[in-house]
């Protein structure tokens, strides 16, 4: 087992390594040159646990000050790291994933506590954003150029790929690990220096990873972290030296962002907001798509943005409706450290009153509430922000719990008479993040995978995220910009093409016999 540098092994000591202690609650601290920093800041927000509201902890809003050093350290690194060799990068980064798999449930642990998922779903998240780190030790084969020899006599024309720069990251609050490995270690294997802002409410699992990365060996100042909200955003939108930035989050902010960042210069992509569908034939195997149904829906919550939140059952598969009501009744609901617990809480009183106040919204425009999890009580645990597994049926299209994102346990139901009719309705909704289709027919598999127009499509799989020598493909309202996260579009994103033309003539390199005569100039 590695050793990992200035941090003992226990969940306690770990928050020690980046929080500061004095105060009367632990104060997460900044990373800014290779050192975990005690911000002076006067504006403080408070980190609760999702399963009790207490408050574990308090990130600062960074000065400005302390964001400018953020970003001139990154500026300072850059051209060493960049011009560090791409195999150093690489063994870097094989030492990283490594550390990760020995500290993996070290990370779980500080997810559960600060972002209420079940511990067996928090490893989960640090095991996909693990899987990106190990392809990004591929960058050797990612960063090849093209050659074309001989385009005319003598000549030559080649390209190669070269890092961008100073890169950012904004994190949202549901995949604390996930998503900031999908983001810092695809950009700095390419040579790029990084300037990651974790959210607010969940700053436990990136602090420690970025320690990780500094203990695999990189360099100081080449990845730093700050904290904030929107002061924060606008710095990393406007400041000239950051030349790309990653996002995932919620529509309203990632079109701002990318707005915001694409007037000043910057690449942007930004991952948002979903309503995914699964479609489900009649022709279905029953048990194994009731089971996938349940567990897309409601697994983390309903908080993800690839969560299969929306059913729309075709023809006789509309007589499952029972059945799939009787397993979701099944999944217990409980602070995610708790033996059991299928999902945890929502992230904060805020969450759970939105999620309610949607499916109040679907009763009252003519829903029928098959499951209400509303009222559910988790027994210790009372003053958590709780909604148990919510079955809406008879939802039509126009209803305000279908058109907007829900991000909650919240299953809406919408029915079809035909698998043309299903992607009637499939393609007028404006988000293109995910979707399935459940079958046992291959044709209709095909001619659905062909004709919807959604990123990423599932066909008896309920969730389609790619595995990352793939990239993550939401299209139309779920994704602004040109270049996807992660797999090959994630190296495109992050480095820029340098393309040489040379020409070499062959007569230049025949002998000939010394000059001795005088030169003559001019002529």
């Amino acid at each position: 087992m590695m050793r990992i540098r200035g941090i003992v092994r226990a969940s306690a000591h770990l928050r020690q390594a980046h929080f500061s202690s004095s105060a009367a609650v632990p104060r997460t601290k900044l990373f800014i040159n290779g050192q975990f920093v005690d911000s002076e800041t006067s504006e403080w927000i408070d980190v609760h646990n999702p399963a009790t509201n207490e408050v574990i902890g308090i990130v600062p809003q960074a000065t400005q000050s302390e964001m400018e050093a953020a970003v001139n350290a990154c500026q300072r690194t850059f051209p060493a790291w960049s011009e560090t060799s791409i195999l150093n990068r690489q063994q870097i980064f094989l030492r990283y994933q490594q550390l990760i798999k020995d500290n993996l449930k070290e990370v779980a642990r500080l997810i559960t506590l600060e972002q209420g998922k079940t511990l067996a779903d928090a490893e989960g998240d640090v095991f996909r954003g693990l899987q990106v780190v190990e392809h990004a030790c591929s960058v050797t084969s990612l960063m090849l150029g093209e050659t074309l020899s001989s385009l005319t006599k003598d000549m030559d024309t080649f390209t190669f790929r070269l890092p961008l720069g100073v890169c950012a990251g904004i994190a949202p609050f549901n995949f604390p690990a996930m998503i900031p490995l999908w983001m810092f270690p695809m950009a700095m294997v390419c040579g790029n220096t990084y300037l990651m802002k974790p959210s607010e409410r969940v700053p436990g699992a990136t602090m420690f990873l970025v320690q990780l990365l500094q203990d695999a060996g990189v360099p100081d100042g080449t990845i730093n972290i700050i904290h904030g909200q929107h002061a924060a955003v606008n710095f990393i939108c406007d400041h000239p030296a950051i030349r790309a930035i990653s996002f995932v989050g919620s529509n309203q902010a990632g079109e701002y962002i990318y707005d915001r960042g694409s007037r000043n210069g910057k690449r942007v992509q930004s991952n948002m907001g979903a309503k995914n569908h699964g479609v489900v034939m009649p022709d279905a195997n029953k048990e194994n798509t009731l089971n996938q149904l349940v567990g897309a829906a409601f697994g983390a919550a309903g908080q993800r943005c690839m969560a299969l939140s929306t059913a729309v059952l075709v023809g006789e598969a509309k007589q499952w409706l029972p059945e799939l009501v009787e397993k979701a009744k099944k999944l217990q609901v409980n602070a995610g450290d708790q033996p059991g617990a299928d999902l945890g809480p929502l992230i904060s009183p805020a969450a759970k009153d939105r999620v309610c106040s949607l499916v109040e919204s679907g009763v009252r425009e003519g829903a029928t509430l098959l499951l209400d999890g509303r009222d559910v009580n988790v027994k210790g645990f009372e003053n958590g922000n709780f909604v148990g597994p919510t079955i809406l049926a008879n939802v039509q299209p126009h209803m305000t719990c279908y058109k907007e994102e829900i991000f909650g346990p919240v299953l809406v139901i919408l029915e079809a008479d035909t698998l043309d009719d299903a992607l009637k309705i499939v393609n007028s909704n404006p988000y293109g993040n995910g979707t399935a289709i459940f079958t046992t027919n291959g044709a209709t598999a095909r001619k659905y995978t062909h004709l919807v127009d959604v990123g990423q499509v599932g066909v008896n799989v309920p969730i389609p995220v790619p595995l990352p020598m793939f990239s993550f493909t939401g299209s139309r309202a779920s994704f602004r910009g040109d270049t996807n996260f992660y797999g090959k579009q994630g190296v495109h994103f992050y480095t820029q093409l340098k393309t040489v033309t040379s020409q070499w003539k062959e007569e230049d390199s025949t002998l000939t016999s010394p000059a001795v005569v005088m030169p003559t100039m001019g002529r």
